[in-house]
């Protein structure tokens, strides 16, 4: 570029070379950067970010000022840090800027820290500016700076024991300063968080204590008899508050000093049901400290008030314990189950913890009335009264158990039994006669039974005048008698109730009963036979012993009625240690109630010297009688069938459950040896796996109820019926309503079976009646274990008369008269099958309207064509001489749709016929298609057979044809 003599341009452009060679030299690097020469920095594990003191700044004099003008900012860059250089092996951490300007830095970890592994980190760094060059090659570096750094720690680790079992021993009756020391260390670096500050004991309720530093005491005497071992569970806490990851077991046995004692007895015994007697006590032994015995005596008790009435009983009612007892006749219960037949005991209130043991409840403020005709007891003949009673406290208001008295106008009691300050009354006013002398009425027993809270069997044998009462088996005579006149003649009615006496003059409930009541009957004749009573109080449940024949002659045992405890006698400790191991406990029942009895032994010892004579402590212990596999049981047979209307309206009526079966199972989880089975094992075991097994069971039932599904019974044109004679002989009852009946008693399922076969509908109008449902449902104990629903649905066929050709009325061609045989359709659906005679079925419809359509085409057809053959013949009259062409190409040849139909139906009405003659059933019929009645088959070709054939004839459509 030439400039021409333009004197100020040429300064200007001087001056502005004199700036730019100005900034050039002043771009120069020619100063270090500077940092501090000791930084300390502390960084926690769990974290990257390193606080350092001082902070991270390196500064260079080559920076500009900071008040200097933008373009000498902009311009200079040898003043700017561009980064730290950390100096060492391995170091986990990074330098980085932060800003150049100012020089400002952090340090950071580049990888997770652990300070278990190292607590300090020393290291050097150095800063570096940005050089001089395109690529910063003249940078200038600080000096190297020592940079500590510290690992602070947290709380990571857990305490760990050092042993996983702690053992030691103590002997009896002693008090210990310590027993022994747990210890358990911690893997966290810093002081505060890897010392253990605490101990803990963490099983509640033992006579133990443990220390800061893990030292372990007891704070009362140990006992041998109590205790043999005790097992605690200890667990340690960091001044961190972690837990110990695992805490550790210590066992503490306690070695007895010689004591008298029972020694070997197990307290807990499991007994599986169906298993027969299991010893109780077989290692059992008495030690007597080398103290010399002259006499032995125990008693064991087994507790099982809690069962039941008092012990474990079968559970079916009254009336079929009482039958089962011997004692069948006559009985009537008043206190039943609430069922269909049995409903005046649905509001009250029943105990459904003990597997279906029928218990009802009074408050005081319940009681029931029992439907009148279902007691006729005459007073003037022996009777019996049955109850089950729990009571008490005593009270001095009356508390009526059974009462009769007037319905209306007066409130008079004709008989009663009730309860009055734990004295049990039976009241008897005796129905008028001539004499009018004073006759026994009030029989008193005083009896502790009546108030004690416990279960009591009572049996009172009624024969006026004299009564006797059996409590649990034992006979009680009154200890008071008192006489009044007999009642005046009335016509009032009675009302017998349970729970309360009803007054009728005032028409309210009184004197009403509070405690429970089960099992209440009264029975027409005395139960004089001893063993009947025993039979029904007798537990299911108790003690057995079987005597060794060495030690029979050494020792004596006694037994309570009902073999809830028994008593040993003897001097020779060898003999009554073999006695004691033989003692063993039994419950017969199938399916017992589960749960625990416990078990008592008392002791008493004689010595020689009476003054030094040992003192045996009791035994406790308890029997768990293991839940019973529960029984499924099943019903099943013909659940749906057809009969002919004739057949319900006959005397013998339908059979419901021609082919019923009964059966019963349980399933039971087995172990297999995987290996024998060739199959594999699991993680846990290779060579053990766990299989279901269903096994069949025989039990009893003890109900079957047949209940109508849908409208109730009609009694006026139908029943259900079975065979009496056929129940008494198998010693069942059945109650029958319009819901249906029930078949009641204890018997096999086999006998079950049989009686269910005999059941039969009958219904004397079925004109109405299309299908009739039943259900069926059996139970055994009382309703403890249900069966299934057994649904069954039987259908109504009905038969329509045939209609001859030479009726007064010709029936229409589109009805089917149908001729149904006697043939058993069981488990056919068959829907209405009373409207499928008078209702035309789908398919008649159909062919008698496509043969309608046919024949109108085919007369159509027929006009047409004669009316084109007309005209034709008017125009060869008129002289034409064309002859009309046929143009065929534009015919149309409709075949008969119901051809194929007809064939296919006449060849499935063949096969049908075929099938049914083989089976020896006859069946007729006949469609609108083939004839209307059979004398017109046998008299030749009908019409309608002559329709069909022309039906087969094609049809001209003519019209596209031209003329």
């Amino acid at each position: 570029m030439r400039f021409r003599g333009n004197k100020p341009f040429a300064s200007a452009v001087g001056l502005l070379l004199g700036l730019l060679f100005a900034v050039e030299a002043a771009k120069v690097n020619k100063h270090k950067p500077w940092i501090e020469t000791t930084y300390h920095g502390i960084v926690t594990e769990n974290d990257d970010k390193v606080i350092l003191d001082p902070p991270l700044i390196a500064l260079d004099k080559d920076a500009p000022l900071r008040y200097a003008e933008s373009f000498e900012v902009t311009l200079t860059e040898e003043g700017e840090i561009c980064g730290f250089r950390i100096h060492g092996q391995d170091v986990p951490f990074e330098a980085v800027v932060l800003d150049k300007s100012t020089g400002e830095g952090v340090i950071r970890a580049k990888e997770k820290l652990d300070c278990e592994l190292q607590k300090e980190h020393t290291f050097t760094i150095q800063a570096y500016d940005c050089g001089e060059g395109p690529d910063g090659a003249n940078m200038k570096k600080s000096h190297k700076a020592t940079v500590h750094i510290q690992v602070n720690d947290i709380n990571e680790y857990s305490p760990v024991f050092k042993e996983k079992t702690y053992k030691a021993t103590v002997i009896e009756g002693k008090k210990y300063d310590s027993i022994l020391k747990v210890e358990a260390v911690d893997a966290d670096c810093s002081f505060q968080f890897s010392q253990i500050c605490s101990y803990e004991i963490v099983t509640p309720d033992v006579p133990f204590t443990i220390d800061k530093d893990g030292f372990i005491k007891n704070t009362e005497k140990l006992s041998y008899g109590k205790e043999h071992m005790y097992k605690l569970t200890v667990t340690a806490y960091d001044c961190g508050k972690n837990r110990a990851s695992e805490d550790v077991l210590v066992k503490i046995n306690i070695k007895p000093t010689c004591k008298p004692s029972w020694q070997g007895f197990n307290k807990r015994t499991e007994y599986e049901p169906g298993t027969g007697s299991l010893a109780l006590f077989p290692s059992m032994h008495l030690e007597t400290c080398d103290v010399p015995i002259t006499f032995v005596r125990a008693s064991i008790e087994l507790e099982t008030s809690h069962i039941g009435k008092g012990c474990d009983r079968d559970t079916y009612s009254e009336k079929s314990l009482h039958k089962l007892c011997g004692a069948s006749s006559g009985t009537v219960e008043l206190l039943p189950a609430p069922s269909s037949s049995s409903n005046w005991t649905v509001g009250l209130p029943t105990d459904n913890g003990h597997d279906s043991d029928q218990v009802f409840e009074f408050n005081g403020t319940q009681a029931i009335k029992v439907p009148d005709g279902l007691v006729n007891t005459n007073l003037k003949e022996p009777f019996t009264i049955s109850v089950w009673m729990r009571h008490g406290p005593g009270s001095r208001e009356k508390e009526t158990i059974l009462c009769k008295s007037d319905k209306t106008d007066m409130n008079r009691h004709h008989y009663s039994l009730y309860v009055h300050n734990c004295r049990l009354i039976l009241l008897l006013r005796q129905d008028p006669s001539e004499a009018e002398n004073y006759k026994p009425a009030e029989f008193h027993w005083k009896l502790d039974q009546a108030c004690d809270k416990e279960w009591h069997h009572y049996v009172l044998n009624v024969e006026f005048p004299t009564v006797s009462l059996f409590v649990d088996g034992t006979v009680f005579e009154p200890f008071m008698v008192t006489e009044d006149h007999p009642l005046h003649p009335s016509k009032i009615e009675t009302q017998l109730t349970v729970g309360a006496c009803w007054q009728g003059g005032n028409a309210r409930m009184a004197q009403f009963f509070r405690g429970n009541l089960a099992g209440l009957i009264i029975r027409s004749g005395k139960l004089e036979n001893k063993k009947v009573i025993d039979c029904l109080y007798t537990c299911k449940e108790g003690l057995d012993v079987q005597l060794p024949e060495e030690v029979a002659s050494a020792v004596k045992v006694d037994f309570n009625p009902n073999q809830s405890s028994l008593t040993v006698e003897g001097d020779d400790i060898g003999a009554f240690d073999k006695v004691m191991q033989h003692i063993s406990y039994l419950n017969s029942r199938q399916f017992p109630t589960p749960g625990i009895r416990h078990l008592r032994i008392s002791t008493t010892v004689k010595c020689l010297n009476e003054d030094a004579c040992v003192a045996v402590p009791d035994a406790e212990g308890y029997v768990m009688v293991l839940q019973p596999e529960e029984p499924k049981i099943s019903l099943s047979g013909i659940d749906h069938f057809a009969r002919s209307a004739a057949e319900f309206e006959s005397q013998e009526g339908v059979t419901l459950f021609p082919e019923l079966r009964i059966v019963s199972t349980i399933t039971r989880e087995m172990e297999v040896d995987a290996e024998s089975e060739g199959a594999e094992g699991t993680d846990d075991d290779p060579t053990v796996q766990e299989t279901v097994v269903s096994e069949e069971i025989m039990h009893n039932l003890d109900s079957c109820e047949v209940s109508v599904v849908g409208d109730e019974l009609d009694g006026e044109h139908e029943s259900l019926e079975v065979d009496v004679s056929q129940l008494q002989q198998r010693a069942l009852e059945m109650s029958s309503s319009n819901l249906g009946l029930i078949i009641t008693g204890v018997n096999t399922m086999a006998n079950y079976e049989q009686v269910l076969h005999l059941i039969r509908y009958k219904n004397w109008h079925t004109e109405a009646l299309f299908d009739r449902k039943f259900k069926l449902v059996c139970s055994e104990l009382n309703g403890r274990y249900i069966s299934n629903e057994f649904k069954v649905e039987v259908n109504v066929i009905h038969t329509a008369p045939v209609e001859h050709a030479n009726n007064a009325m010709v029936q229409p061609n589109f009805i089917n008269p149908v001729h149904h045989a006697s043939v058993d359709l069981s488990g056919h659906n068959l829907v209405n099958a009373h409207q499928a005679s008078v209702v035309p079925s789908a398919a008649t419809i159909v062919i008698v309207v496509c043969v309608s359509f046919l024949v109108f085409m085919i007369i159509l057809g027929v006009f047409r064509i004669r009316a084109a053959h007309q005209r034709s013949m008017r125009d060869q009259e008129s002289g034409k001489e064309n002859e009309m062409d046929w143009d065929d190409s534009a015919l149309t040849i409709t075949v008969n749709p119901m051809e194929t139909y007809e064939d296919q139906h006449s060849s499935e009405e063949e096969e049908e016929e075929e099938e049914e003659s083989e089976d020896g059933e006859e069946e007729d019929d006949i469609t609108s298609a083939e004839s209307e009645s059979s004398e017109d088959e046998e008299g030749g070709e009908p019409e309608d057979q002559q329709g069909t054939s022309r039906q087969q004839q094609l049809e001209w459509d003519d019209s596209t044809l031209t003329y």
